[in-house]
């Protein structure tokens, strides 16, 4: 029977560890797994004369292995009977200048490495019905799989008094079932009325139980829906068990919005909505539901945020269907945005390509752990235990060009796919693989065996992965496998990585800044002049007279760089060369501007006018538009002067008019700056930015994301506006400067176009 894992733990029985893995049945069936197993690490062969030195209380086995370190030294395996003696076994072997080997795996883990398991399996033994799960199997037979679960989710969403003191009602919410439970003397639709909170509470913890999920998510459910539920089964002296056995569930809530709060309930996951989204680089201006709802369904809730608490008071006293309906939604609002942007499959697709339970997706280094020891096992080989190592230099980083600042047509963009990856590949940078006779050696010294190490063979098997979910449009699995490639360079140069390292690290970036530098100066050997490069691409002035000619000269580049790796590294490294080179775009108008005071081109700014599929589309980089902390009326002023620089049209007409409808105060409602603060207020104490200014005059802080606008008495919350606005400030600060990173094209400034004192037409037409 095939199965995915939602849960793992283990337990102590009679001094034996015992491996618990919760999950669902490919016939829809949920299960426990429960498997006897010992921890284990590795030493030396020649450390282990020294074991009889060491005095401690920690019963251990020795046992000869047939696995090697990186330096090809022979190791022996360390077996103990329970996890939590390792750190300490660990330590006293430390201490005696003993290196250990792989002891830092969590338990859990290393049982579903060893036996191959990455999120799906395949069971085999016999089983006996459970009370909390549908079958148990002891001590089965368990082997890999390429399983997908159709995992179980509910939604919860709860509605409190205003102090937070009583639970009102508790909506549930999963695609086939919908339902409220709510303290009420009525009949209402889809709802189940409870004479006070208590039996509310128990039958809350009833339906969890018969409905049985896999996933329990909502907004910001942990932190408040949960943290909440468990404070009132406190309260009303109800056990809060909400598992798939009778240990009884937990919290761990973060006091500040920097670090995620966590839930621990046995055999389900919870994953708050709000943290799939993070982890999933899905960005919004701020995180309430209701955002994310008009951003991605274009639906909101049915209650407003302002006033809500007075409102729901008001419903649960005099309209509580209302109020069952506003719950109801709420919890479906959660489910229709994870399915409209397929998020609960990109974390089951996460966990299928490295092992990972569903809540630690987005643990990088630990992904990478994953992947690679068990390449290492098969290989014969251990890995060091992780230490932090303190980072004395900085990674190199990646080369950018000095841009040629101006406004051009026909730009074209030639993107290496996924460069550091390649690299990586092409190269065989991987620690197994540094060697000081190594036949292959990196712009900064470093050495590498040719012989493929293991994160090139990880990397082509991401890569092939991704293509063959490319081809059948499966668009999570290939964002998921795209997120875990472009990861691992990140996670290399990471000091708390196992493999960390900093020679190998700058052996990645320089060959990339090597790569780019070179692709520049054979563009123009062939004639072509490079204005920009950054990173992974170049930006190419093709002097084309229209877009298929531009377009016709961008493939033709393309086809000249890929050559000529190819022929580079089969001639120089004797290895086939993954490097590709594609033609991305094309501008057919284009703005590379200067830095502010100064006549170098900016770097990592500019904006261009694309055409796709006959329709325009003005695409940003780094300037003031894609910025969360600029305000809409910046946006909204680039963007229409874009347009008409774009167009050829003059702009003197428009940045007139458009500061006098500003000091009329048409755009009044777009004057709101966000800023989020990064750390707790008290902590700002050298400088104080306009946003903690504004936070502070707030009297409770309910979002780390702070929106405030600039008046004549300083920076003032949007919740608590006293004063007048300062026009003046916006002129000055927001509309003044995009105005003149164009103007200065045409030996122009805002100032004189505001006074009118020079002549102001950039284009020699009205």
């Amino acid at each position: 029977m095939k199965g995915f894992v939602v849960y793992t733990t283990y337990r102590i029985e009679d001094n034996q560890a015992l491996v618990y893995l919760f999950g669902r049945l490919e016939n829809g069936e949920s299960f426990l797994t429960i498997n006897e197993f010992k921890p284990y690490f590795y030493i030396k062969n020649k450390d282990v004369s020294k074991l009889k030195e060491i005095d401690i209380d920690v019963n251990y086995a020795v046992e000869k292995s047939k696995f090697r370190n990186f330096d090809e030294e022979q190791v022996s395996k360390i077996i103990l009977n329970v996890p939590k003696d390792v750190p300490r076994l660990r330590r006293a072997f430390e201490d005696e200048k003993i290196e250990c080997y792989e002891a830092d795996i969590r338990f859990t883990s290393r049982f579903l490495i060893d036996h191959k398991i990455k999120g799906s399996l395949e069971i085999k033994g016999d089983y006996k019905k459970g009370n909390f799960v549908n079958r148990i199997y002891q001590n089965p037979e368990l082997r890999s799989s390429d399983f997908f679960p159709d995992l179980k989710t509910l939604s919860l969403d709860i509605e409190t008094d205003m102090e937070g003191k009583q639970i009102y009602s508790i909506a549930f919410y999963t695609k086939e079932f919908n339902k409220s439970l709510i303290v009420s003397n009525k009949n209402l639709k889809n709802a189940e009325s409870f004479k006070d909170e208590k039996s509310l509470l128990e039958r809350f913890k009833e339906l969890v139980i018969e409905i049985d999920p896999d996933i329990i998510t909502g907004w910001n459910v942990i932190d408040f829906d949960l943290a909440k539920i468990r404070e009132r089964f406190d309260a009303n002296k109800v056990e809060f068990v909400l598992g798939r056995t009778e240990w009884k569930s937990s919290l761990r809530v973060q006091s500040d919005f920097f670090r995620d709060s966590s839930a621990d309930i046995a055999g389900r996951m919870v994953l708050d909505a709000i943290h799939i989204l993070r982890s999933s680089f899905i960005s919004l201006d701020d995180y309430r539901l209701d955002t994310a709802a008009k951003s991605f369904l274009n639906e909101k809730k049915l209650i407003d945020e302002e006033n809500k608490g007075e409102e729901i008071e008001q419903l649960f006293k005099n309209n509580p269907q209302k109020l069952v309906d506003y719950n109801i939604k709420d919890a479906e609002l959660v489910i229709k945005i994870l399915e409209k942007k397929k998020l609960i499959e990109l974390t089951i697709e996460r966990s299928l390509l490295t092992g990972m339970e569903l809540d630690r997706v987005k643990a990088s280094i630990a992904s990478l752990d994953s992947l690679y020891m068990r390449e290492t096992m098969n290989r014969g080989y251990v890995v060091p235990s992780a230490g932090f190592e303190e980072r004395e230099e900085r990674i190199k980083g990646g080369f950018v060009r000095d841009s040629t600042p101006g406004i051009y047509d026909f730009i074209i963009v030639l993107d290496f796919k996924s460069l550091y990856p390649s690299i990586i590949r092409t190269f065989n940078i991987d620690p197994i693989s540094m060697d000081l006779k190594g036949e292959i050696k990196a712009p900064n010294g470093v050495r590498f065996k040719s012989n493929d190490g293991i994160l090139p063979m990880i990397i082509q098997k991401l890569w092939e992965q991704r293509d063959k979910a490319k081809k059948r449009k499966d668009e999570a699995a290939s964002f998921a496998i795209k997120i875990h490639m472009n990861s691992i360079f990140g996670v290399m140069a990471n000091p708390t990585c196992r493999f960390y390292s900093l020679e190998l690290a700058n052996a990645i970036t320089h060959f990339g800044q090597k790569i780019v530098k070179d692709t520049a100066s054979e563009i123009e050997k062939i004639g072509y002049n490079v204005i920009y490069g950054d990173t992974d691409s170049v930006f190419v002035e093709t002097k084309a007279n229209n877009l298929e000619q531009a377009n016709d000269i961008g493939q033709k580049i393309e086809k000249h760089i890929n050559t000529h790796y190819d022929n580079l590294v089969k001639k120089e490294y004797k290895r086939k060369s993954f490097l590709n080179i594609e033609f991305d775009k094309c501008f057919v108008r284009f703005l590379m501007p200067r830095i502010r005071g100064s006549e170098k081109g900016a770097k990592k700014r500019y904006a261009g006018l694309l055409i796709i599929d006959g329709k325009e589309k003005i695409d940003f980089t780094g300037l003031e538009f894609v910025r969360r902390d600029w305000t809409a009326l910046a946006k909204k002023f680039q963007m229409e002067l874009l347009d008409k620089i774009f167009h050829k049209k003059e702009v003197a007409g428009f940045i007139k008019n458009f500061v006098e409808d500003l000091k009329k105060g048409k755009y009044d409602d777009l004057l709101v700056y966000r800023k989020a603060i990064r750390k707790e207020l008290s902590a700002y104490i050298k400088t104080t930015p306009p946003h903690v200014k504004a936070a502070r005059k707030l009297d409770k802080l309910s979002s780390n994301i702070i929106k405030y606008i600039m008046t004549e008495n300083g920076p003032e919350p949007i919740q608590n506006i006293t004063s007048k606005i300062d026009y003046a400030h916006y002129i000055d600060k927001q509309i003044k400067p995009l105005a003149d990173s164009v103007l200065v094209f045409f030996n122009q400034k805002f100032d004189d176009i505001i006074k009118g004192s020079k002549q102001t037409k950039l284009f020699g037409f009205s």
